[in-house]
This record gives structure tokens, C-alpha cells and sequence, in this order.
């Protein structure tokens, strides 16, 4: 009999880190195995927003723990992401250096509204199948997704920054509970929260949903209490806090349900909820069983998911809005794909895909940055593209885009420091060539043209027909310039335009 498909997915909360492990039946994913530890590193951001070395030890040590156990998965059973602590904290790359090596898979910092994204498709999978219009919530431990969808569709994403730990943190030092202390936390809440008016108003949706731990952990306290199970009501919540406030502190609380991890940050928690209860009318939310790992999940279960879909439509609308020159952009994508796919000698064939679909998307986007500014269009499309919510994408697939759109032309120096990845190096290589071959804005003649690659030597060698280069003698003088780029930098590759 075939072994089972393994699948895993780990989620990096601000909380909590958690890992899922199952298997595919049937098409229909079935867990095997739940981690869950509480490493609260939404709350050890110092002043100037860098996680302390505490904090770092506290994160590796559980990535550790996940690593052992995922030992023996393959690349493509493994997904792992993270949420707003990583996405605000300065000195993320010196923990994720270490944290990727433990775990054993490359860790990947989404987006607020990448996040927004999966949970809303993790809760959505795991819904009954209606049309129903849905408001999912989700209070993490450093920020609030908010979601409206149809059935397996979000139509509006957005993520803010308020959550338990930080409210925690700020409004309620020490466990203090007064009466006080929650009207501050609202009203700041709302603050924050006020954009949502607009975009969540009640009747754009017909049944609100909470996901994940905060509102699970409430849920389990007012069921504890004898409240109705499965929903939080306005009610439910105004009792709650009179109980926190009785108790005056958190070292103090005993109520049935709450677990001893939640008891520090249950009163940030509370307020948030309170708060976007109030902002949008909800008298009654629903707990929904999924949340972001689910939608991790979903998204590796098979192309039927739409994940490659979604990413495509993403740079698409950015080459849209930004007025690409769309065939120009798709001739260069292609071009630079076809390059690609001659350098490739050892790579397995989903390292490959992924590389060459990644290339033909830089090539897309390439000229991103053209309306802002001619001459440094390539400067203004790495930024556009470094600073985009762009659904399907972690926040490192498009830092590696903006890369290549940095380095399409011009010097190679401004790059050094990123070309110790020699997929990156191979990419740009690429893209490079195919812009000099497309320079005309036209389709380039590749009839008897190749990239040969010497890894002994670090030498790739272009080699054309007889008479091409008097064919097409701009083409041929651009290539002579490229060789000079290259052997300009340090170290490492070179090109060899010496049959030209």
C-alpha cells in the first residue's frame, strides 16, 4: 500500500507557536499530531522594537522541540509562517537565521492581509459550504485580522495592530484590573480600529465568526461560567469584565475555563473584543474551528486550492495599477523563464518551478516603477514591490522580486551583499539578458542563442550562430557591456561574451 501524503504547517504566533501535522485521505487532510507552546514573543519587543535575546532563546528552544519532530519531511510537506511580532521586529533576520536551521525549513514572514488571507481560508474550509456572508475575526497577540467573505472567498482583508499582549502590556501593567483600565484599553482600541467602520459596517455581512486563541480562550470561559457553548454575546463579555475587575488582578483570577497561560493577557484580549463588538454592532459572534494553519494547509493541499491562481492575479493587479506595459512585461518574463531553464543543471524539479515562475514574475513586473521615475525606475519598482500587500506572497518572496527588480540594470555593486544565493545570482543573470535581448520592445530572435554554465569556472559563456552578432549589433554591444558588469563585482560569477 502507498504511504499516506504528510503534510505540516507551523504558525509563529505572537502567543503562541504552533505546529500541525496529518495526513491526505481521500483529498481531505486528517491531523495526526497538535503542538501548541505558549512563547508569548509578542511580548518581548523592546523600545526600540528588537526581540530580546530572552525572547530569541525562547523561540529557538520551541523551534528546536518542532525540528526534531518534522526530521524526515520533505520541502514541499512543510510550511511555516509568521505573523506581526516578526513583522515588526528590526532584528527578525538575526533570529530567523537561526530559527530557519532548527526548525529546518525556511520560515516566511506574511503580510498582514497574506495573513488575513489564510485565515479566512482555514476558517472557510472548515465552515459548512454556503453563501453565506461571513465576518471572521481573529485577535492574535500583536494584531486583529478582520475578513468579510462568501463561502470560500474573502472579499475584504485587513490587519491592524492592536492585540491581547500588547494591550496587555500597555493598559493593564502587572494584571491590574480596574474599571478604568478597560475604558482606556477600549477607547484606545477603537482608535485604531476606526477604518473598520467603513469597510465591517453590519450589513455587509450576515454572520460574525471568531477564529484562534483569544477568542477561544473567552469562549472557554464564559462555556465554563454556563454561557451558552460555541458563541461569545455582548452580554457574555460585560460579565467577564465585571468578574476581571472584581478580582483586581491577574495573579488573583480564578475563573473555570481559563488556562493559566491565558491569565496574563486575558484582559488586553477582553478589551480588543469588547472594543469591535461595540465599533460594529456584533451581538453575537460564533467560534469558528479553523485559523491560519488550516489555510496553510489548504494551500499545500494541491493546485486545486488556487494558490499559484492567487499569485498570479497579484501581479497582475500590480503590474495593472502601476501600468506596466503588459506585453512588454510578459515578452521579458518569458524570455528570462527560457534563459533560465538553459542555466539549470542540478536543481530539483520543484526548486526549479519555483525559481523559474518566480523570474517570470520579475520579468512582469520588471518596469514597475517607470511612472514615478524613468531613469530610476528600477530603484522606485523595488520599492513598490518591497512595500506591497500582495496576496499568496510571504513578505521574503517579495523582498527576493524587489531584488531582482533592483538589479535588472545598472551596476551589480548595489547587490554584492545578496549574491552568496546562487539561485538569486542565476535569476538575475537571466532577467538581466533577457531585457538587453528584449531592448527593442519585441520579440528577440533566440534561434542558435545559449547560456552554458561552468560551475568548476563560476563562468557562464553566451554562444550565438554565425552572423548574429551583424544581425543584430546593439544587442551584441549591450551583452560585451553586461560581461563588464559582472566582472566588476568581488567575486563570483562571470560572463563569458567572447564568440560574440
Amino acid at each position: 500500500m502507498q504511504p499516506l501524503q504528510r503534510l505540516a504547517a507551523v504558525d509563529l504566533g505572537s502567543n503562541s507557536f504552533r505546529l500541525e501535522i496529518g495526513v491526505i485521505e481521500h483529498g481531505v487532510f486528517r491531523r495526526t499530531e497538535y503542538l501548541k507552546e505558549t512563547v508569548r514573543q509578542g511580548g518581548g519587543l523592546d523600545e526600540n522594537r528588537n526581540l530580546t535575546p530572552a525572547a530569541m532563546q525562547k523561540g529557538w528552544e520551541c523551534l528546536a522541540r518542532f525540528g526534531e519532530r518534522l526530521a524526515g519531511f520533505d520541502a514541499d510537506e512543510v510550511r511555516a509562517v509568521a505573523t506581526q511580532t516578526l513583522r515588526e521586529a528590526r532584528n527578525r533576520d538575526e533570529f530567523l537565521d537561526r530559527a530557519n536551521t532548527l526548525l529546518g525549513f525556511p520560515i516566511n514572514v506574511i503580510s498582514g492581509r497574506e495573513e488575513a488571507r489564510l485565515i479566512y481560508q482555514g476558517v472557510a474550509h472548515m465552515l459548512d459550504s454556503t453563501t453565506e456572508r461571513r465576518l471572521v475575526m481573529d485577535i492574535g497577540g500583536r494584531s486583529t485580522e478582520l475578513i468579510l467573505g462568501e463561502g470560500h472567498t474573502p472579499k475584504t482583508m485587513e490587519s491592524f495592530r492592536v492585540g491581547s499582549i500588547a494591550w496587555s502590556t500597555r493598559f493593564f501593567p502587572e494584571g491590574q484590573f480596574t474599571q478604568r483600565a478597560f475604558e482606556v484599553a477600549e477607547i484606545a482600541a477603537k482608535a485604531v480600529l476606526d477604518e473598520a467602520l467603513d469597510l465591517y459596517q453590519p450589513d455587509r455581512w450576515d454572520v460574525a465568526y471568531g477564529s484562534a486563541g483569544t477568542v477561544n480562550a473567552i469562549t472557554e470561559v464564559l462555556e465554563g461560567a454556563g454561557w451558552e457553548k460555541g458563541s461569545i454575546t455582548r452580554a457574555g463579555l460585560d460579565w467577564l469584565v465585571e468578574k476581571l475587575i472584581a478580582a483586581q488582578s491577574a495573579d488573583k483570577l480564578r475563573l473555570p475555563g481559563l488556562r493559566d497561560d491565558r491569565r496574563p493577557i486575558i484582559g488586553g484580549g477582553v478589551s480588543v473584543i469588547r472594543a469591535v463588538f461595540d465599533l460594529l454592532g456584533i451581538e453575537t459572534m460564533h467560534i469558528a474551528p479553523g485559523g491560519l494553519r488550516h489555510g496553510l494547509l489548504c494551500d499545500m493541499l494541491g493546485p486545486h486550492t488556487g494558490l499559484e491562481d492567487l499569485q498570479t492575479r497579484s501581479i497582475n493587479r500590480l503590474a495593472m495599477k502601476f501600468n506596466v506595459d503588459l506585453a512588454h512585461g510578459e515578452r521579458v518574463g518569458r524570455v528570462a523563464r527560457t534563459l533560465l531553464s538553459q542555466l539549470f543543471t542540478s536543481q530539483s524539479e520543484p526548486e526549479r518551478q519555483r525559481l523559474l515562475q518566480k523570474l517570470e514574475w520579475a520579468g512582469q513586473l520588471h518596469e514597475v516603477g517607470v511612472h514615478i521615475s524613468h531613469s530610476d525606475s528600477h530603484k522606485h519598482g523595488a520599492y513598490i514591490l518591497d512595500n506591497a500587500d500582495a496576496m499568496g506572497f510571504s513578505l521574503s518572496e517579495m523582498h527576493r522580486l524587489s531584488l531582482l527588480v533592483l538589479g535588472h540594470r545598472g551596476k551589480l555593486r548595489k547587490l554584492e551583499s545578496a549574491m552568496s544565493d546562487p539561485g538569486l545570482v542565476m535569476q538575475m543573470l537571466a532577467l538581466r539578458i533577457a531585457v538587453i535581448l528584449c531592448h527593442a520592445r519585441r520579440d528577440p530572435d533566440l534561434d542558435g542563442f545559449r547560456l552554458t554554465w561552468k560551475k568548476e569556472s563560476q563562468k557562464v559563456t553566451v554562444s550565438v550562430r554565425n552572423r548574429w552578432s551583424d544581425l543584430y549589433p546593439q544587442s551584441a554591444h549591450l551583452l560585451r557591456e553586461e560581461a563588464l558588469a559582472w566582472a566588476q563585482i568581488t567575486d563570483g560569477l562571470r560572463l563569458d561574451t567572447g564568440s560574440i
